[in-house]
């Protein structure tokens, strides 16, 4: 029912398509309307995408970028516009071969007119300036070996950058003859530039964030066979402990609900708002789940926007929506960028 409701809006003109809701809001917990207030919808606000990703707001300009990573290009959309405007082409890496995503993924802003981009072409972690557009390469390599496909960014209190590796960017993914590396991993950026690899357990670790007290790190895997996020303590050392699974949400992916474990936000209170099968679900810290923000499509990633940061921003397969909450994103923690010359070595692995 629902898919033959969607369909018939796209059909629609640009202006009925932004003026109606899509989608449902179900809501698991009372608590939840104090997140999502009663009478909320889902609104379309940008479409045409390939496959919508890594949405940022950047305050100083209130706007969002986000990315196409099959399109390899980074899009701009304002509050007020009917459509989004190609920003950056390409947004990745300048080579097709091999690639099945050559685009930026995962954007972070890094303040000072600065974004932090997953670039699966270049398989990268780069740093692009907002104002030239010109971009430099942080990350490239670990103990020699070229990345798989950076995707997605996660800033920690002490201004670490971590990111997730799965190969996606890679034509055969994990069968590609390009993918160097033994693992799919999530890497932590040492203030000199070195990679740390902190977690090789997941198979396609996805998705990052950190709680906002900076204590707990998330990544979804985004593995049709174990589909979960997994949530471990951060030390002040910058060490994990106390693994365990947040959320199991294979019970979600035999249904047949669309999607994976992928992009997710924390607000301000700790909440997190994950992707997974079904939409955006939204947890308390201790893994409680609230509420089921739904399109009917994959939502691939998410993050709070506007002048008041009270707006929830969705990538949701060709289509940015948005939806109005109650509660404002964590604040942005700005990153601790190494200084030339990167040092793109391996610090050391650790080991769970």
């Amino acid at each position: 029912m629902f898919r033959t409701i969607l369909w018939l809006s796209l059909v629609c003109t640009t202006a009925q398509l932004h003026a109606q809701g899509i989608g449902t809001i179900t809501r698991e917990d009372r608590a939840f309307s104090k997140l999502v207030p009663e009478g909320a919808a889902i609104h379309v606000v940008a479409h045409d995408f390939t496959w919508a990703e890594g949405p940022a707001w950047i305050s100083k300009d209130n706007v969002l970028l986000l990315s196409d990573p099959p399109k390899n290009r980074m899009y701009r959309w304002a509050p007020g516009e009917s459509s989004a405007s190609i920003f950056l082409e390409p947004s990745g890496g300048s080579e097709s071969k091999g690639f099945r995503e050559a685009g930026s993924n995962g954007l972070k802003p890094a303040g000072k007119s600065l974004l932090l981009v997953a670039d699966e072409g270049d398989r990268a972690i780069a740093v692009l300036d907002l104002r030239t557009k010109t971009k430099r390469l942080i990350a490239t390599q670990y103990r020699g070996k070229r990345l798989n496909s950076p995707n997605d960014i996660a800033v920690a209190s002490d201004g670490a950058i971590w990111f997730t590796d799965p190969p996606y960017g890679l034509d055969g993914i994990d069968q590609s003859p390009a993918k160097q590396q033994t693992a799919n991993r999530v890497y932590r950026i040492g203030r000199n530039g070195a990679l740390i690899a902190e977690v090789s357990e997941l198979r396609y670790p996805n998705g990052i964030a950190f709680s906002p007290d900076g204590r707990t790190l998330y990544v979804s895997n985004s593995d049709p066979k174990n589909a979960v996020i997994i949530a471990w303590h951060l030390s002040g050392r910058g060490t994990l402990s106390a693994r365990r699974v947040f959320a199991d949400m294979n019970s979600l992916v035999a249904k047949g609900l669309p999607g994976l474990p992928d992009g997710m936000t924390v607000d301000e209170r700790g909440d997190v708002w994950a992707s997974g099968p079904g939409g955006i679900h939204v947890f308390t810290p201790q893994g409680h789940e609230l509420g089921l923000i739904s399109t009917g499509t994959a939502i691939s990633n998410c993050t709070f926007g506007g002048a008041d940061r009270r707006t929830l921003y969705m990538t949701s397969t060709h289509l940015l929506v948005a939806l109005r909450t109650n509660v404002r994103g964590a604040a942005n923690i700005v990153p601790t960028i190494p200084v030339p010359p990167y040092h793109v070595q391996s610090a050391g692995e650790r080991r769970e």
